[in-house]
């Protein structure tokens, strides 16, 4: 029994210590490369959209989503970007991130030909390597909660990339307690996804952002 107990124990300390060092790296990683104020982040071509649902199962407004397209409008308006990836999960016919952003987008005022769609962004790390490796932007803006923003910019970072992140506004309450819970075994999934080499769902042909 002590032989199970002390396994156990064992098993237990490094999940602890792999949950400090995963963490510790996004934000060393993240550290001066976030801005909430979209007068001080430096401009870039391209701004990254990571995708979210709109609506959570109760049927209300997901307010993840809707700060994320304040945020993107935000920037877009202060001229530090000049077109919006928005990169999200298209799974199945009945969910289309994509296209919801992009359709809110129009509604807030951002031009069509100023939106482009990415329908494989599955996971963080399939967008922020599709924008680099599919949409050849080396130079990005990625823009999310700030949380979110600091894991894609530790992918961005493994990967050769120059990233900043826009933070949108966080969501208090449950609802974000119960996803910074989730956020930091996102990021220890994240480590072991750059120490095994995980690449993106779906690559495909190169497309020009011009």
């Amino acid at each position: 029994m002590k032989k199970w107990l002390k396994r156990i124990g064992l098993v237990l300390t490094l999940v602890v210590i792999g949950v400090i060092v995963c963490n510790a790296y996004v934000e060393l990683t993240a550290k001066g490369k976030t801005f909430n104020n979209a007068t001080e982040i430096p401009a870039n071509k391209v701004g990254l959209l990571l995708g979210t649902g709109k609506y959570l199962k109760n049927g209300r407004v997901n307010l993840f989503y809707s700060y994320r397209i304040n945020a993107a409008v935000k920037l877009y308006k202060s001229g530090k970007i000049k077109y919006i990836l928005v990169s999200g999960d298209n799974g199945n016919k009945n969910y289309d991130e994509p296209t919801t952003f992009k359709e809110d987008l129009i509604a807030a005022g951002i031009p069509e030909n100023k939106i482009i769609l990415d329908y494989a962004g599955f996971r963080t790390l399939d967008s922020v390597v599709r924008s680099k490796e599919i949409f050849q932007k080396e130079n990005i803006t990625i823009i999310s909660q700030q949380f979110h923003n600091e894991r894609a910019i530790a992918i961005a970072n493994a990967k050769g990339m120059n990233a900043v992140g826009f933070n949108a506004k966080n969501v208090g309450g449950r609802s974000g307690f119960k996803i910074k819970v989730r956020e930091v075994l996102a990021r220890v999934a994240m480590c072991i996804d750059l120490v095994i080499g995980k690449q993106p769902k779906f690559l495909g042909k190169k497309i020009t952002i011009k």
